[in-house]
């Protein structure tokens, strides 16, 4: 095969990998996937988890004990003072290795403490972590029906538009054969263009749309397209009937509730990390070591290993620590501790009047949506009946172009309405089911 045909299947190989890479349709269950893979928030989270093992191993390091090795050569030059008014030129060197060893016995519980505190911060940051993951994948849903709606607005108008080309197709008819004035060919080729024009708003709201979720993946838009859910008319079944088994999963199982009362247990455990500092410390040292000197004064040393084995020595000390008075640092920590516990329990409080206020609004607005859309049903069956009469009427002369124009613009509001109606009321029971702890990407 020579270098033109190779160049030539190497080409049509890349487009074909291009064109299927094009026409891939994402689902929600993979949209949903690919948001909390590549989301950066979330990376910057899973880097804290990363963060926070680092620091529980400092922690429980911190019961080991602390080892340490020193070796320090000096030289001293010029003259030294032996006796009273004597001064010799000496030159002394001095060489010293020592191996040293610190472990701390006891210090008021604060290492116990402290390696608690680690493991409640890592515990509490991976909640936050389930957290942000919940509000991406109720944003991507929230996307992904938002370009279900769009798609759904432009078929109506699209169908609309051709609907229209069909009604001037007739009208011109009509006025070739004397039934209609010429003037009604105008009337319905103005209606054709605004038809027109909302087709191209339509499509434009669609592609927005598509922008929008693929920039929350990340990924590029060309080609970007997704699996079209086909969304039958939802019933009332959906709507829950009772909020307080919401309520009470929400309490037990959301993130936020759980991070406040991890707060809570920090906040306690550092005011307990202060409190020791009301407790004597105890530490216990080791050192072994050994040293060689030699000068330009003696011929008579030993030699540098045997002075360095003649003069190795071990040391140990125990050193405890008794507190006294610390310039009230100590008083003022463990208050300060205190006042954190209250906040931390505030900030519970709290976190559960705006979980209940969210809940609240949602479940109040699913009712409104449920409503809307039962009535923007019933308005829809009513407009097609009347547009169905209207032409009826505009066919046999009793009735204008105008009042035609004036059924047909209420049929299209009624169908807009009752779209709007239906990926609102769709959307706000996935609310509730993301309280609920369903998953919402289903």
């Amino acid at each position: 095969m020579n270098n033109k045909n190779i160049l030539t299947l190497a080409l049509t190989i890349c487009v074909g990998f291009s064109a299927l890479a094009q026409e891939k349709e994402w689902t929600l269950r993979e949209c949903v996937s690919h948001a909390l893979e590549n989301n950066i928030t979330v990376k910057r989270a899973q880097n804290t988890l990363r963060i926070n093992e680092q620091d529980t191993k400092e922690a429980k390091g911190q019961f080991l004990p602390s080892i340490s090795g020193n070796a320090g050569h000096s030289l001293s030059l010029g003259n030294t003072e032996l006796f009273p008014g004597q001064f010799v030129d000496r030159t002394s060197n001095s060489t010293s290795f020592s191996v040293g060893a610190n472990y701390t016995i006891f210090n008021g519980f604060r290492r116990t403490n402290l390696y608690k505190q680690s493991l409640l911060t890592a515990e509490t940051n991976d909640l936050e972590l389930n957290r942000i993951k919940d509000d991406i994948s109720l944003n991507v849903v929230n996307s992904y029906l938002n370009i279900l709606f769009n798609k759904e607005r432009l078929e109506t108008a699209q169908a609309q538009y051709a609907f229209t080309e069909k009604q001037l197709q007739q009208v011109k008819d009509l006025v070739e054969a004397g039934v209609q004035p010429r003037a009604n060919i105008y009337d319905a080729e103005a209606t054709l263009s605004n038809d027109s024009q909302s087709v191209t708003v339509a499509e434009n709201n669609y592609n927005l749309a598509l922008l929008t979720l693929s920039q929350l993946l990340q990924v590029p838009y060309e080609g970007f397209k997704v699996q079209i859910i086909e969304i039958d008319s939802p019933s009332a079944a959906l709507m829950y009937s009772d909020i307080k088994p919401i309520l009470e999963y929400a309490y037990a199982n959301r993130s936020e509730i759980k991070v406040a009362e991890k707060n809570i247990e920090n906040a306690k455990l550092g005011t307990e990390v202060s409190k020791g500092g009301f407790l004597p410390t105890a530490s216990l040292n080791y050192n072994y070591g050994s040293n060689a000197f030699f000068t330009n004064l003696s011929s008579s040393e030993d030699a540098f290993f045997n002075q360095l084995n003649d003069q190795k020595a071990h040391s140990f000390s125990l050193n405890v620590s008794i507190p006294i008075f610390s310039q009230y640092r100590n008083k003022t920590a463990v208050a300060k501790s205190k006042i954190r516990e209250e906040n931390s329990q505030l900030d519970l409080d709290q976190a559960k009047l705006t979980l209940e206020s969210n809940i609240q609004r949602a479940f109040t607005d699913a009712q409104a949506a449920l409503k809307t859309y039962e009535a923007a049903t019933k308005s829809m069956e009513s407009q097609e009946l009347s547009f169905g009469n209207a032409q009826e009427r505009y066919n046999i002369g009793a009735m204008n172009a105008f009042e035609l124009e004036q059924a047909r613009i209420r049929l299209i509001n009624a169908e807009s309405s009752l779209i709007n109606a239906k990926y609102d009321f769709v959307f706000k029971t996935k609310v509730l089911d993301f309280y609920l702890g369903k998953p919402i990407s289903e």
